[in-house]
């Protein structure tokens, strides 16, 4: 017997599958080993799946789908949990993304999706070339779910290193740069949240080469998303996260204190203001 444990179903697309797996895998009446065996997988799977642990594939959920008489309901499910809003090449941050218990940042250029607006992140995805009206929108609504960790029982905790260039860049005029410095304020509020900045006095430093993320679980780094052009990437390598982990700590030891930081982004919104 498997332990089970509280899915809270808003927390992710990952979580509402298994609430829903777990849900109607019970109206059917049917052991985690029982289904298990009707679909073709381990019992281990199965509560790996139901525990949030493991994302399903599609295969799996269609064999649940005909396992338990429903019609397409965690087919459905599923796509959802390939955040199919979001470009191909993010795909698989997301995922690591939803399972960290920590997420370190880098920023150099504009504020981290995380914590974005919707306005400001709409001029950002608007202004990848080619892009259509409908697919911004359909990114932005990929990039606004991704704050729903945030909302957990449990949420990340997430520390922000941006440079002084990011404040002081007026991305979509002054409503919206406002507006998005005035969330960040709100967001430094948030008990796992920190949010520090590298002022422009800061000599050359290593984090000049580009931003990055890294994951957590538990204290051990295990994945990051390195952006690049024309598209990031996520690695898993651990030499490699192990000297991104060390280039940030090396950057963070550059930035002002958390307090000097919010200062200079309310000194930011000041000058701003009309």
């Amino acid at each position: 017997m498997f332990p089970q444990k509280e899915i809270d179903p808003h927390e992710s697309p990952r979580a509402l599958f298994a609430f829903e797996l777990r849900r109607h895998r019970h109206l059917a009446n049917l052991t985690q080993r029982q289904l298990a065996e009707r679909i073709g997988f381990s019992d281990s799977m199965v509560n790996l799946v139901e525990l949030t642990k493991r994302r399903p594939s599609q295969r799996f959920a269609e064999l649940c789908d005909r396992a338990l008489g429903l019609d397409g309901t965690m087919t459905r499910l599923y796509t959802a949990t390939t955040w199919p809003q979001a470009p191909e090449h993010f795909r698989p941050w997301l995922d690591e993304e939803q399972d960290a218990t920590d997420l370190r940042c880098w920023e150099p250029t504009i504020v981290p999706g995380l914590l974005q607006t919707e306005g400001y992140a709409r001029q950002i995805l608007g202004v990848s070339p080619g892009i259509t009206g409908e697919e911004v929108e359909d990114r932005l609504a990929g990039r606004m779910r991704r704050r729903t960790i945030l909302n957990r029982d449990r949420p990340p905790a997430i520390s922000v290193v941006m440079d002084e260039a990011v404040i002081r860049r007026n991305v979509g005029g002054a409503a919206v740069m406002g507006e998005q410095l005035r969330f960040l304020l709100e967001m430094a509020r948030h008990p796992q949240v920190t949010i520090q900045i590298v002022p422009y006095a800061t000599d050359v430093h290593c984090g000049l080469a580009g931003g990055f993320i890294i994951a957590e679980r538990n204290g051990s780094a295990y994945a990051a998303f390195v952006s690049a052009q024309p598209y990031g990437r996520t690695l898993d390598d651990r030499t490699t996260i192990a000297r991104l982990v060390r280039g940030y700590d090396a950057i963070r030891a550059e930035a002002l204190s958390c307090k000097q930081s919010l200062r200079l982004i309310e000194e930011v919104v000041q000058r701003n203001d009309p």
